[in-house]
């Protein structure tokens, strides 16, 4: 299959109800978000690393594309020399699965890390195929961690105790949280610096997003002062659709510039990179969704400075 970018595969292109080039309308592009899209600069190399900025990506609603985004978002920063750890947070482990880790069959994971004193991250951590980029992974015994953590001593902070060793060696650190608010997203949020929310294009996700953002305030107010909400990231868009379009003008008129400007629209391409084990980046190197996530990648170290 070759590589396109056309409706389907575009991450940031013009509003379908912006003029067309060459109509004789000499204001400024309209992007997906029905703004003009801010100038990002070209990021520039990093001669040190760390310490690290923790983002979590999270969102308790399933299905928003939030590990799609955790997988190529890191892969973008990576390629612009960002030394970047992923960690699974997720029972589910699809963060791990979606970099081709068998992780039904480690021996050691991210619940080990978090319940057994005896185990170091680098016990745990694993290089991917992706260059500047490790990873924390996850499988099905990780489920049992709330229960095995609900009576240790400030057991919202496990995760932070676990990473502090390693945040010197890298600049990001990405968690890609499970879709729920319970114990293992709080401890997410308990060391995170910022959080990055996906949301899809769906009048439900909107709901959801108001729950989110109570729970945000509450970790900040409670757990982690220097916690914020460092972006909204619009995917799954179809801008064919009135709903996408309406539904679009809300987040923005909601959250306003914390919404990225760069937009993931829907794409076959995300499911086949699934099955192969990889980032967009590398599979579709040319494609309009691997174009989207490095523009992606450009927001966030303009916004984190990193």
């Amino acid at each position: 299959m070759t590589d396109r970018a056309d409706d389907d595969d575009a991450g940031v292109s013009r509003d379908p109800g912006a003029a067309p080039a060459g109509s004789g309308d000499t204001g400024p592009e309209i992007g997906l978000t029905g703004r003009p899209p801010r100038h990002t600069p070209e990021p520039a190399p990093r001669t040190s690393h760390g310490p690290a900025q923790v983002i979590a990506m999270c969102n308790q609603k399933g299905g928003v594309g939030k590990t799609t985004s955790t997988i190529n978002l890191g892969a973008a920063l990576a390629e612009y020399g960002r030394r970047v750890l992923l960690v699974d947070l997720d029972p589910q482990g699809a963060l791990s699965a979606g970099l081709g880790v068998p992780h039904y069959e480690l021996d050691h994971t991210i619940h080990n890390l978090l319940v057994e004193p005896r185990v170091s991250i680098d016990d745990v951590l694993m290089h991917t195929r992706v260059r500047h980029m490790d990873l924390v992974p996850s499988n099905i015994d990780l489920s049992a961690a709330e229960i095995q953590l609900v009576n240790e001593v400030g057991r919202e902070q496990s995760l932070h105790r676990a990473l502090h060793p390693v945040l010197d060696r890298y600049d990001y650190v990405l968690i890609d949280c499970q879709p729920s608010l319970g114990l293992l997203t709080v401890n997410g949020l308990a060391c995170a610096d910022g959080v990055i929310i996906p949301t899809e294009c769906e009048y439900f996700s909107l709901r959801g997003l108001a729950l989110l953002t109570d729970t945000v305030e509450k970790v900040r107010d409670r757990l982690n002062p220097k916690l914020t909400i460092s972006g909204i990231l619009v995917t799954r868009y179809d801008p064919r659709t009135v709903n996408s379009r309406e539904v679009m003008a809300r987040v923005v008129e909601r959250f306003g510039d914390l919404v990225f400007d760069t937009v993931i629209t829907r794409t076959v391409r995300f499911p086949e990179t699934s099955v192969a084990g990889e980032p967009i980046t590398t599979w579709a190197p040319k494609s309009g969704g691997a174009e989207a996530y490095r523009a992606l990648a450009r927001e966030v170290i303009d916004r984190f400075g990193a």
